[in-house]
């Protein structure tokens, strides 16, 4: 996965973290556990606020 892959990005956090609520986490931490992803292979200085917001978003619909 990409930065840029937000969707795919967000269904492996819900899976990974499904208890929790993807509108309290901080940005700081949403990066840190997409880097940790198994499937995760980007670069972490490409990521950056827009992109932060746009798995943020996706996570929110997913958990919904």
């Amino acid at each position: 996965m990409k930065w840029t892959d937000s969707l795919l990005i967000a269904q492996a956090l819900y899976d990974k973290h499904p208890d929790v609520d993807p509108k309290s986490i901080r940005f700081t931490d949403l990066m840190q556990w997409v880097l940790d992803l198994e499937d995760f292979n980007d670069d972490p200085h490409k990521c950056g606020e827009k992109i932060l917001e746009a798995i943020q978003l996706a996570w929110i619909d997913e958990a919904e």
